[in-house]
């Protein structure tokens, strides 16, 4: 569920217009609504009463400060995966003591620094990384803690790019080769072996994935607790949203619908199903959810620069571009797109949104049923807060959007609109040319 909802045929975050933002702060232009921040986050962790579990916010989704102070404002660790997120984390004042280290490639300097700021426990991805732990926490004279991130083989029914749970996938040691890393870690003289982890993919609609998962766990789960004395198990993260019917979503009674939410796996169905499966082993149960958190927390504001009538094809032509949004050019990610005046009865088009970059990928949605639209409609993609900014670059020098928080009635801008002077302020022409 979500606060985006259509007030006096105007579509509104919480109590803002956003035709209101755009005119302030220009398109394109992320906006993220605060209270679905909150919602969701306590929406999760009420489904996982009874066992003592603890939210690790995967800041890869979304990682502006304003919004990692929030998620710290609710009591959230966080899941990191770059000595940069270590250094944002820090910067918003959220709690690293708490929070794990993950990644298939950590460099030894990234270790240094989340061994320095005292993280909770290290995701160890293979033997090699193990050793450079060691050897990295031998030189600053401490005890690394880590968890193993075991791959259980499990297919989640995702996407091929995001799915991390099978044995061909890059993450994680294998199923059966996770009590011979464990016996080396017990042998490392600079290990504190702490835990164990697991995290099979993103964007996961369904729990059966997930019950498969805990399910293969669950022995080997029992056995390092028994010999190793772990305190802590991680089940990842990978919840999906809806990205169609995104609008319908924020509507409770939706849910409910056979022939939408009821198809999809919710936060309390996915508490059912797990928690029965966790609860005898007694240990704290640690997730690292991003997308579920953010996703359907953010949109993109983009404005319409032309309508163009091609030769059997029509083209709504936008501001908004591939480098500001870049999951449908990358998955061919399906985003709902909304007119934030909202639509009169009347006729519709079929139309591909494109942006203005040069690349026949720079496209949003093809051949998508839409209302008519003319230059400076304002239009909304739906479902952006994750995987949106954090991936944006400046290709074609297009400088990076602006970011807008809102929180009830309150707006702020938490990250400005770049500037040219900014994209080219590292760049140097050398003396010889």
């Amino acid at each position: 569920m979500h606060q985006f909802k259509y007030r006096d045929n105007k579509l509104f975050c919480e109590s803002v217009d956003l035709d209101r933002i755009a005119a302030e702060h220009g398109t394109p232009c992320y906006v993220y609504s605060a209270n679905t921040i909150r919602e969701n986050y306590s929406r999760l962790s009420d489904s996982l009463a009874g066992v003592n579990a603890r939210i690790c916010y995967a800041m890869k989704a979304n990682s502006n400060l304003a919004v990692l102070r929030l998620f710290s404002s609710l009591g959230a660790a966080f899941d990191l995966v770059s000595g940069g997120e270590i250094r944002r984390v820090a910067a918003a004042g959220g709690n690293i003591g708490t929070s794990v280290f993950a990644g298939v490639g950590k460099r030894v300097e990234e270790i240094e620094l989340a061994l320095r700021n005292g993280i909770f426990s290290i995701h160890v991805e293979s033997e090699a990384e193990l050793h450079r732990i060691d050897r990295v926490a031998g030189g600053l004279g401490r005890k690394a803690p880590v968890a193993v991130r075991v791959n259980p083989d499990v297919d989640a029914g995702t996407h091929a790019k995001i799915t991390t749970g099978k044995s061909e996938n890059k993450f994680g040691v294998p199923f059966d080769s996770a009590l011979d890393i464990y016996r080396t870690a017990a042998g490392l003289e600079n290990i504190e072996i702490r835990g164990v982890q697991i995290h099979i993919g993103s964007q996961i609609t369904r729990v059966d994935p997930f019950v498969a998962a805990v399910g293969k766990m669950h022995p080997l789960v029992e056995e390092l607790k028994k010999r190793y004395g772990i305190g802590y198990f991680s089940i990842g993260g990978g919840l999906g949203i809806a990205y169609e019917h995104a609008l319908a979503s924020g509507d409770p009674a939706w849910w409910d619908k056979e022939d939408g939410g009821g198809s999809l796996l919710t936060p309390e169905r996915y508490g059912e199903a797990v928690v029965p499966l966790l609860k005898d082993l007694d240990l704290e149960v640690l997730l690292e959810p991003g997308r579920f958190m953010v996703g359907n927390a953010g949109v993109l504001l983009t404005r319409v620069e032309h309508v163009k009538h091609g030769a059997g094809r029509n083209f709504v032509i936008v501001d908004g571009a591939m480098n500001d949004l870049l999951r449908p050019a990358m998955y061919d990610a399906y985003h709902e797109i909304v007119p934030v005046a909202e639509a009169r009865e009347g006729d519709s088009v079929n139309a591909d949104v494109v942006g203005p970059i040069c690349e026949s990928g720079d496209c949003f949605a093809r051949q998508r049923t839409l209302p008519q639209l003319a230059e400076g409609d304002l239009l909304a993609v739906l479902s952006a807060g994750a995987y949106g900014f954090v991936m944006a670059g400046r290709y074609n020098t297009r400088a990076m959007p602006a970011e807008v928080l809102v929180d009830g009635d309150k707006v702020a801008e938490v990250t400005a609109r770049e500037t040219f002077e900014r994209i080219i302020a590292n760049e140097r022409i050398p003396d010889f040319l």
